[in-house]
Order: structure tokens, then C-alpha cells, then sequence
């Protein structure tokens, strides 16, 4: 079996050559003959590693410790198949090249495995240790990586979560925000950069507002992207129905555990602003004429009415001489009133 995890903060040991002839010491514990269905073989943290006796299922490698320290803790092999299968073994990261600073390369890069080739028994677990390194001047705050095995035509990525004591800071940008007019709507770009030293998983909220109000509004989702210390990622949204004839401000609002925050905009005019200023002086001139018609129209009722209502007078003095010639024409000559005697 494997020699007992150093305590934390402990110096290196050297990792032997010989010590990859340790790693088989397992017994042949796995009497379950493989699936057709599945695998024939897994990798995932050793139960019992550096997180203690009740790790077990652990779906990733979780180590903390300051700058200097030295990590150790087991992967585990599982070949649940009837024959031997060898898998290669290696460490990987946001950024492994040589010309990288140490500090910027991640946990990947300080990771020594015990051996990078390892043969498994049928139905037997290999347990290979590996010691991490955190480098004297590593910043504080998250460093992910990866062991990266592969064998029999497949790859497996276990995730290594490093965390380095000291103060941590949850910051993140929107930058190069850009709308592209797309096949019966829009497409919006952007990109998200992490600047702080913490593992972020964002959430993004969507609202753009036109000449005459609000013509779009997502609230805030996960993005289901991780984005480590210094990463950036370009991303996109699909806006189907944008509008064909509008002037439109885009806000993308960005957040993440820790308090993360941050927002961006763009404007978005799909036909040339010339052409969007004439529409809109056409449709205030035909709204303008409309009023004009209507004010025209309206007045005219109103004059008739007037016209009528004093044409009244007239009518009523015409009927009262008719009525009076009437009368007078019905009494016999010399009766009236102003007669002579």
C-alpha cells in the first residue's frame, strides 16, 4: 500500500522511479466483470486522500495550502476488464508552456505524478501519489488543473482545485461587446475576462432598449462556463426578432459568487442611420398631415354649427312676419283697429 500523506505544508519528497512499481500493490478486490455498456476502466480521486478518511466519491481533487507547501494526494485507476490496460498519465493546466511564468500557469504545472505510465491488472485498482508544489511567490487565490489520463482509444480529465491562503478577490469584465444583424435577427458577441484570483462560475442578463422602449429583456442565467484567474472567453447570444427598423442600446450584465459584477453595452442599428432618420421624419410628417386633415375636418363641423345657430334669429323673425300678413289678410276691410268712422 502507499506510504501515509505528509501533513500539509511538509517538504517534497523526491518521487523515485522505483516507486512505480509500488503502485500495483492493490489486490485484485474488483470481481464485478465489466458492462458492455460502459468503460472498462475510470480514474477519479483516491478515497481517503489528502481530504481524509471519508472522502470517498469525491468528484474532484480539492487541496489548500500557502505558498511554498508541498500537497500530496492519490489518483485512482480502476480496470474493471478481463485483460491488463496501460494508461498515460499526465498534468495539464490553463497554461503549461515553458515560457510562461510559474505563477501564471496554473496547478497543472506543479503537479509531479509518481509514474506516467501506469499497467493495470484485470479488475484491479492502481493508486498512483502525486505531490503538488505551490512555488514560493504563488499569488493567493484559485489554481485549477488537471491529470489528464488516457488509454484504450479514451481520455479521462480529473480536475485539480487549488487553492493558495491569502486574501481572494471575485472581480470579472465585460469587454467587446458587438451586435451582428443575423438571418431574422441578431447575434450579440462579447467577451468575459476574470480579474480577480477566484474560480468564477457567471450568471448574464440581457436588456436593450429601442426609440419607443424596452424590446428585450433576459434575466440573469448561468452561463455554465468556468472561467479561472485571468481567463477570458468569447461568447454569444442569439437574439431572434431583433428589430428591422430601430435604434437600439444593448446592456449585457454580467455576475458572480463573491460579489462579481460588472456590465457593458453596444448599440445595434440594423438599416444605415440615414435611412432610420428619413423613416422617422416620414412618419412624423404623415402623423403631422393626419392631424392636419383631422383639425381641418373638426373646424368645419364647428363652423357649421355656428352657422347654423345664427341663421336661427333670422328664421324665427321671417315666420312672425309670414304669421302677422296672414292674419291681416283674413280680417274684412275696415275692421281693424286703425279703421275711420
Amino acid at each position: 500500500m502507499p506510504s501515509r500523506l505528509r501533513p500539509r505544508g511538509a517538504r517534497p519528497a523526491a518521487v523515485a522511479p522505483a516507486l512505480a512499481a509500488a503502485l500495483l500493490t492493490a489486490p485484485a478486490l474488483l470481481t464485478a466483470p465489466a458492462t458492455a455498456a460502459g468503460p472498462d476502466w475510470t480514474a477519479r480521486p483516491a478515497a481517503g486522500g489528502a481530504d481524509g478518511p471519508g472522502a470517498a466519491g469525491r468528484p474532484y481533487f480539492y487541496l489548500e495550502g500557502g505558498p511554498g507547501s508541498a500537497l500530496r494526494d492519490r489518483l485512482s485507476i480502476v480496470n474493471r476488464g478481463d485483460r491488463p490496460r496501460t494508461v498515460r498519465l499526465r498534468p495539464t493546466g490553463p497554461s503549461t508552456g515553458p515560457d510562461a511564468p510559474s505563477a501564471a500557469r496554473g496547478s497543472g504545472a506543479w503537479i509531479a505524478l509518481a509514474a506516467e505510465r501506469v499497467t493495470v491488472p484485470a479488475r484491479t485498482r492502481a493508486d498512483v501519489p502525486f505531490t503538488l508544489t505551490v512555488p514560493p511567490d504563488a499569488p493567493p487565490g484559485d489554481h485549477p488543473g488537471a491529470l489528464v489520463v488516457t488509454g484504450g482509444g479514451r481520455e479521462v480529465r480529473v480536475r485539480v482545485h487549488l487553492r493558495v491562503s491569502g486574501p481572494v478577490l471575485a472581480a470579472l469584465s465585460v469587454e467587446d461587446v458587438k451586435v451582428v444583424k443575423a438571418d431574422r435577427g441578431a447575434t450579440i458577441h462579447y467577451a468575459l475576462v476574470n480579474r480577480g484570483n477566484t474560480v468564477l462560475t457567471p450568471r448574464l442578463a440581457v436588456r436593450a432598449d429601442g426609440l419607443f422602449g424596452e424590446v428585450l429583456r433576459r434575466d440573469a442565467r448561468p452561463l455554465h462556463v468556468e472561467l479561472a484567474p485571468g481567463r477570458r472567453v468569447r461568447l454569444t447570444e442569439r437574439w431572434p426578432g431583433a428589430p428591422a427598423l430601430d435604434s437600439v442600446d444593448v446592456t449585457l450584465t454580467a455576475t458572480a459568487a463573491g460579489g462579481a459584477h460588472a456590465a457593458a453595452s453596444a448599440g445595434y442599428t440594423p438599416v444605415p442611420r440615414g435611412a432610420l432618420a428619413g423613416a422617422a421624419a416620414l412618419a412624423l410628417g404623415l402623423a403631422g398631415a393626419g392631424g392636419a386633415r383631422l383639425w381641418r375636418r373638426r373646424r368645419g363641423r364647428r363652423g357649421a354649427r355656428d352657422g347654423e345657430a345664427a341663421a336661427a334669429p333670422t328664421r324665427e323673425a321671417g315666420e312672425a312676419r309670414e304669421a302677422r300678413e296672414a292674419r291681416e289678410a283674413r280680417e274684412p276691410a275696415g275692421t281693424g283697429s286703425g279703421a275711420r268712422t
